[in-house]
């Protein structure tokens, strides 16, 4: 155990940018900067992941429940603090990290749908410890944040979001895990059927829980099964969709471009036009005019 004496910690401080500003569903996606000699402590009901981005390694103190950790924190490193334990924190130079969190009870229901284990099992503490997978979900979820409301949205939100549970539950659990495998994509009847609700539903907020019923498969396993027979995932391909239909929309009506991306499930005009010019090459105006 490695114990400093310290100052009592200051409250904990404001995020540069939150995903809670964006209605996320089961999962919150926080980044911080912080100047030296910042403290915080904190009891966190969610499990909470950081991963450091500093661009120079930065000494940090740690306590997470009964253990601590004085050391250097490099980019990529990441620390993984249990649900309900208290935890404190110093930062001895400017630091910056994202923190992801997520409820027990979204972890717990992952649990029961993709693991041969035990749904109750527990997560361990970490302190700087490298993970490329969980890494690479982070710097995703990262990304989606700084685009706001012109991000891919909440089905591709959900599926990094059960991606990043997995994967908590098999490398970071007190007992082993192993994820149950599905082979062979979706048959032909469910890939109708997936296909039906979604444009029935475009104009809407598909969640990936509303696809995965659909197809009688858990969340996690249902974006891989799609992708292995669509050949894209299911957010990619939810976007051409809604792509497919303004481009109907705007050769075969007279709705203004705005109520059009409305109609087609987009957060407002520049979101259309963003995807738009993504899929197609040309701006909804130019393909109205071609």
């Amino acid at each position: 155990m490695v114990s400093l004496p310290h100052k009592p910690l200051v409250e904990i401080p404001s995020s540069i940018i939150s995903s809670q500003d964006l209605g996320w569903k089961s999962i919150i996606v926080e980044e911080f900067q912080q100047p030296p000699g910042a403290e915080e402590s904190c009891f966190w009901k969610e499990h909470a992941i950081c991963l450091s981005l500093a661009t120079r390694p930065n000494r940090l103190w740690q306590t997470i429940g009964d253990r601590s950790y004085v050391g250097l924190y490099r980019k990529g490193d990441i620390s993984i603090t249990p649900a309900e334990l208290p935890c404190s924190y110093r930062a001895y130079n400017n630091d910056h990290y994202l923190q992801i969190r997520i409820p027990p009870q979204f972890v717990r229901k992952v649990a029961t749908e993709t693991v041969d284990s035990d749904p109750e099992l527990k997560l361990i503490t970490e302190f700087r410890c490298r993970n490329p997978q969980i890494e690479q979900l982070a710097m995703m979820l990262r990304t989606e944040l700084h685009q706001g409301g012109d991000g891919f949205g909440q089905l591709y939100i959900e599926s990094l979001a059960n991606a990043m549970v997995v994967h908590l539950l098999r490398d970071y659990s007190e007992t082993k895990t192993r994820v149950s495998a599905y082979k062979g994509g979706l048959d032909d009847r469910k890939l109708v059927q997936v296909s039906e609700y979604i444009n029935a539903h475009l104009d809407r907020d598909i969640k990936l829980a509303d696809l995965a019923s659909v197809a009688g498969v858990s969340q996690f396993h249902f974006s891989r099964l799609f992708k292995q027979s669509i050949g894209i995932s299911p957010h990619k391909y939810l976007l051409k969709e809604r792509v497919e239909r303004a481009k109907h929309l705007l050769k075969n009506s007279k709705l203004a471009i705005a109520e059009i991306a409305f109609q087609c499930g987009f957060n407002s005009q520049s979101h259309l036009g963003k995807s738009f010019r993504e899929l197609t090459g040309v701006t909804p105006g130019v393909y109205r005019r071609g």
